[in-house]
């Protein structure tokens, strides 16, 4: 069971702040105006979990997946819908491959992961609001039912009776923290060292540590694993689009060659097989800098996707497009309305940044057209 806490709605930080100052104001209409005049951008919103807001210490998974609370989600996405265009991302493909512009404020909608809030609250308020989206699943995960490994692992590091964190292949032999605040940030260490081995040692490590504590992933409550095929097909025949997030939310940069290609066509083709075909879309898993490069790009190129987004914070201008490379604006639990609202006027100023830009490939021409 959850202990819910109530959302103070007061902004977090300096930037929080200043975007509750700037709404607040009446300012944001006529900055949105004459940045639209501007710059013709293609703003993507990136969300992962719509839930209430967990009470921090007494919630056993990972806090930073959960990017806004049921009614901070309803109040988004009117905004988005009475001030911008929202657009579905095969309305952007379509665009782009018949040479067109794209409306004026174009904004899309997008999830990551695929867990089961997006099924039992995001879609009813999206489809009450008449607003379209993409949902980027993990083919794999829907398929057993299992948790997100990183996820798990934070559970896991949360809930361990085990003194010490020991993990040689990070070179990591710690004493485990008492309280739960410590203890994420612990979590949040190893999710972040991890990220730099082979996407097998992620894999082995996490299998690893489930064996040692005991903690299965095939016993994990209900509110932490991801929709089921047949609320996929609900929600895809009401007219949303479901894109792929991989087979295993693996990070696609990390894998070998042939387990590359299996991750990208063979979420491809169960997508397929359980949809029908339609235009397809991808999202990097992780998405970050490190997450994605050349290699991936050319595989999900010619496995036929046409769109892929990352995880790289930005907009999309048209003169600088790489429809492989996608930035895309993260959407966190803390962003009240006011900060959401000046992040779509003001992206670059008041978004959450990201790592290093792939500026490489932003510019590659093979991938720019």
């Amino acid at each position: 069971m959850v202990t819910q806490v109530r959302d103070s709605g007061r902004p977090a930080g300096l930037r929080g702040q200043l975007g509750e100052l700037c709404h607040s104001s009446g300012l944001l209409g006529s900055l949105q105006r004459m940045r639209s005049w501007l710059h013709k951008d293609l703003r993507i919103l990136a969300y992962h979990r719509i839930t209430p807001l967990p009470d921090p210490d007494a919630y056993e998974f990972d806090l930073e997946l959960i990017s806004a609370s049921p009614a901070g989600f309803r109040e988004q996405m009117r905004f988005v819908r009475d001030h911008y265009h929202p657009i579905s991302l095969s309305e952007v493909a379509t665009a782009i491959n018949a040479g067109k512009e794209l409306p004026t404020d174009a904004v899309v909608i997008t999830f990551d992961d695929g867990y089961s809030d997006n099924y039992h609250v995001a879609y009813p308020i999206l489809r009450e609001l008449g607003v379209p989206a993409t949902f980027f699943v993990s083919t794999g995960h829907i398929d057993s039912g299992r948790p997100f490994a990183y996820d798990w692992l934070v559970h896991m590091i949360l809930l361990t009776g085990a003194p010490r964190l020991e993990l040689p292949e990070l070179e990591m032999d710690v004493r485990m923290p008492a309280s739960r605040a410590e203890r994420r940030v612990l979590a949040a260490m190893v999710l972040d060292r991890m990220k730099e081995l082979d996407a097998r040692e992620q894999s082995a490590m996490t299998r690893r540590l489930e064996e040692q504590w005991r903690m299965p992933g095939d016993h994990a409550p209900q509110d932490c694993r991801p929709m089921s095929w047949d609320q996929v097909r609900e929600m895809h025949a009401a007219g949303y689009e479901f894109g792929s997030h991989g087979v295993h939310h693996r990070m696609l940069s990390k894998l070998p060659q042939d387990e590359l290609e299996f991750e990208v066509h063979h979420s491809r083709d169960t997508l397929h097989r359980e949809l029908g075909p339609a235009m397809l879309h991808m999202s990097y898993p992780v998405g970050g800098a490190r997450a994605f490069d050349q290699r991936v790009i050319d595989v999900t190129r010619d496995a036929g996707f046409e769109l892929a987004c990352c995880y790289i914070s930005g907009t999309n201008a048209p003169r600088d497009f790489n429809r492989y490379a996608l930035y895309r604006l993260a959407v966190e639990r803390n962003m009240g309305t006011g900060w959401f609202a000046a992040m779509l006027a003001l992206p670059s100023l008041m978004s959450y940044p990201s790592g290093g830009r792939m500026h490489d490939l932003r510019e590659s021409p093979a991938c720019s057209h």
